[in-house]
């Protein structure tokens, strides 16, 4: 297998997702605005968001796909299908409860969320929750099905998955909102239920898959099932790898928390405009960190497991190239062409010139810390496949603390934009840590030729940075507003303009792009 085009696949299915979720978002922002309307359904949203990235895609696959992984290559496939049904049993019970218990203490957990909201938003916003809640149990058992088709290298239907939510929600904008007042409810609860049907759609797609690739989990719900499942060995481990990986994904969002507790205190507007831009800078770490996350770590832990260290440190070598190689041009596109970025993707409707600007400098703000964002997803799974979590927990735990004392520092002076300008910064501090650790252990050796591939990077950089600059001060992209098609266009166009001219400033100076190829 081709880790290149595997991690390829990845990011073209991811970029289906993030293209389909703009499309989303736009539709969101063009119909509801920045109000305060749509910043309680931007916080009931992060509610069971928080919980996936918790105990779904976070916690859980960060200690489930490295054990799984393992157990597949010391133990054999009649071992891994036992641990699969043990683990999806216990973890049926658990969201069974949890999805209860979410429902009931809704309107504590936006007053934990957004206390500074008004009556009407908060009354919506706990609303919208109840409706949402019950889609964290659809994604754990996605994230479930995610760790086990990656770990028999299907990385389609996983990485896929995310565009029928959009699809979802899409529809419900579109065709359920307008009817929702004749039903006497307000219009934007109908994301609400695009949320949860998108829920349910994205499990549903995985049954097929797992079936095909024969590891279908054995469902189980009954007290027999459970205590059998519960005495198996493999689930005790994932606990115990859970435990420091749950306080480790924790931090990370309580600091969301945290972020959006200070938001709803801003003006209106101030969440949905973190949320826009939040939106367009998850392009770039999505189809470059969680993809290259995503194939790296059942690699990482496979050959941990084998012992072979040489592979492990080439393995991360690689990945780390390819985060610079592809990060540092997002960056610079984000923090000197942010304005045209965002006027095209939400300058319609009842988004104006001042919601524009006020996403811009948001967006300003997380750029500064892209290559931070990017490598974590990288380094971590360094960690991961160690199986050591408590790492990267320690490091987390610091940088929220350091998070919170950017915030005191930047808020002021910045409003919104502080909030997402701390963030970029603590991640590159949390990649920078993280990079040391592995060096000091002598889990990571660089690979010969970084500094001459770093000049190479930063130069096409520059030249590219450039050119946007010029492209961004040199067209009225909030008086193209009446002109959609010719904005769109024109972008498409400078966009593609300044990638050529990226890679061509490369290939001028010297770089080899095919040392990027590689087999697992």
């Amino acid at each position: 297998m081709n880790l290149l085009r595997a991690a390829s696949l990845v990011s073209l299915l991811t970029l289906a997702s993030r293209i389909t979720g703009l499309v989303r978002e736009q539709l969101i922002a063009a119909s509801f605005g920045a109000t305060a309307l749509s910043d309680a359904y931007q916080v009931a949203f992060r509610i069971p968001n928080l919980l996936r990235r918790l105990f779904a895609e976070g916690a859980f696959s960060q200690a489930f796909v490295p054990i799984l992984a393992a157990t597949r290559a010391k133990e054999g496939e009649d071992a891994t299908r036992l641990l699969i049904d043990a683990v999806t049993t216990v973890l049926l019970w658990a969201l069974l409860l949890t999805s209860v218990a979410g429902v009931v203490g809704a309107p504590l957990l936006v007053w934990l969320m957004a206390a500074g909201f008004a009556p009407e938003a908060r009354d919506a916003a706990v609303v919208m929750t109840r409706w949402m809640f019950p889609y964290i149990g659809c994604m754990s058992l996605v994230a479930l099905s995610a760790g086990i088709l990656n770990t028999w290298k299907r990385f389609a239907v996983p990485a896929a998955t995310p565009v029928l939510l959009n699809l979802s929600v899409i529809a419900a904008a579109w065709l359920l909102a307008p009817r929702m007042a004749d039903w006497g409810q307000a219009p934007i609860y109908a994301l609400a239920i695009g949320v949860m049907a998108g829920g349910v759609i994205q499990l549903a797609v995985q049954v097929p898959a797992l079936r095909r690739a024969g590891v279908m989990p054995r469902l189980a719900i009954g007290l027999g099932s459970l205590r059998a499942a519960w005495a198996h060995p493999g689930v005790h481990r994932i606990l115990r790898q859970m435990a420091p990986a749950l306080l480790g994904v924790s931090v990370a969002q309580l600091s969301l928390l945290i972020n959006t507790q200070i938001a709803s205190h801003l003006p209106a507007g101030s969440v949905s405009w973190l949320t826009y831009a939040d939106r367009l800078m998850e392009f770039p770490t999505a189809l470059l960190g969680v993809a290259l996350g995503v194939v790296l770590t059942p690699q990482l832990s496979a050959a941990q497991a084998s012992g072979e260290t040489q592979s492990y440190s080439s393995l991360l070598d690689w990945g780390l190239r390819l985060v610079l190689l592809l990060s540092t041009p997002c960056a610079v596109a984000l923090l000197v062409f942010p304005q045209p970025l965002i006027a095209v993707l939400y300058h319609y409707g009842r988004i104006d010139a001042h919601d524009v600007a006020q996403t811009v400098v948001a967006l300003r703000g997380y750029g500064a810390g892209l290559l931070g964002l990017v490598a974590v997803k990288v380094l971590a799974p360094g960690f991961y496949a160690k199986q050591d979590i408590r790492t990267p927990v320690k490091i987390s735990v610091v940088v929220l603390v350091l998070t919170q004392l950017l915030n005191l520092a930047f808020v002021p002076l910045l409003g919104h934009a502080g909030l997402a300008l701390s963030i970029g910064l603590a991640a590159c501090v949390n990649a920078l840590w993280l990079l040391i650790g592995l060096r000091r252990r002598g889990s990571y050796q660089p690979a010969p030729g970084w500094p001459g591939f770093g000049w190479r990077v930063a130069l096409a950089s520059v030249v590219m940075g450039a050119g946007l600059a010029w492209a961004a001060q040199g067209v009225d992209w909030i008086g193209l507003r009446a002109v959609p098609l010719q904005r769109v266009a024109l972008l498409s166009a400078v966009l593609a303009g300044a990638a050529l001219t990226y890679f061509a400033v490369l290939l001028a100076s010297g770089l080899p792009l095919r040392q990027f190829l590689r087999k697992a």
